[in-house]
């Protein structure tokens, strides 16, 4: 599995077609969750707008619509002429916001979704640990762990969960690599309503060394034991300053 199977596994996950309930809500929660993950990054270029509804299973107007309330967010930004379309924009920075604020966006109370967390994320390491890695998968996943510490204060949350979706998508399985996504998705609410502490921060580069190196090894209990205790690090952080 190359990097580049890695991402074609991103993008399968994204762009699979959607429930038929509740279309036009979940079309809008896939584009998000790919722009905000980094799956989609600033100036990427949607597919075109017939193949994307081909693709999502929805009609075009729901997928006008839901383009258009991206559009609205300040997270796409469409573009007439030759060579135009629409185009992923510079997320804006939101303010903070209280816990009950940041509970009702996630969907979940901040415990249940540290727990939901600390059950499929180890697991998704002990799974990618399981499998015989290629030479590429294994420069892939060392290239992903480079970025997420050779990267700017900025970016650094995109890249940081860019690891950790290369790390499930490692595992083969595509049902593992959704949930991780959902996951990253509610994690990314509650980081962005803490401060960033340059301790934290050197720890966590640590912990992601451990992690990718226990995969590398094939060492399943180790990958996942590095795993839980980076995510427990991250749940005790959080329940710290949201409590």
């Amino acid at each position: 599995m190359t990097i580049g199977n890695v991402e074609a596994l991103w993008t399968q996950t994204l762009f699979s077609p959607v429930p038929v309930r509740n279309a036009f809500e979940v079309t809008i929660e896939r584009l998000v969750q790919g722009i905000r993950l980094g799956v989609l990054v600033e100036g990427d270029r949607l597919p075109p707008e017939r193949e994307l509804a081909e693709t999502l299973g929805v009609s075009r107007v729901t997928l006008r619509e839901a383009i258009k309330a991206l559009r609205d967010a300040g997270l796409v930004e469409s573009r007439r002429g030759r060579g135009g379309g629409t185009f992923v924009a510079a997320p804006r920075r939101e303010p903070a916001r209280s816990r009950d604020k940041i509970e009702e966006s996630i969907g979940y109370a901040l415990d249940d979704a540290l727990a939901l967390r600390k059950v499929v994320e180890p697991g998704a390491a002990a799974l990618a640990a399981s499998r015989t890695l290629s030479a590429a998968d294994r420069s892939s996943l060392r290239e992903y762990l480079r970025e997420s510490t050779d990267t700017t204060p900025a970016t650094r949350r995109r890249a940081d969960s860019r690891l950790h979706l290369a790390i499930a998508a490692l595992g083969g399985s595509a049902l593992v690599t959704a949930v991780v996504a959902d996951v990253q998705m509610r994690l990314d609410e509650l980081l962005r309503a803490i401060p960033v502490i340059p301790g934290n921060i050197a720890h966590s580069d640590r912990q992601h060394a451990a992690i990718v190196e226990a995969i590398l090894g094939g060492q399943v209990d180790a990958a996942r034991a590095e795993m839980e205790e980076h995510v427990d690090g991250t749940a005790a952080l959080l329940r710290g300053f949201l409590s």
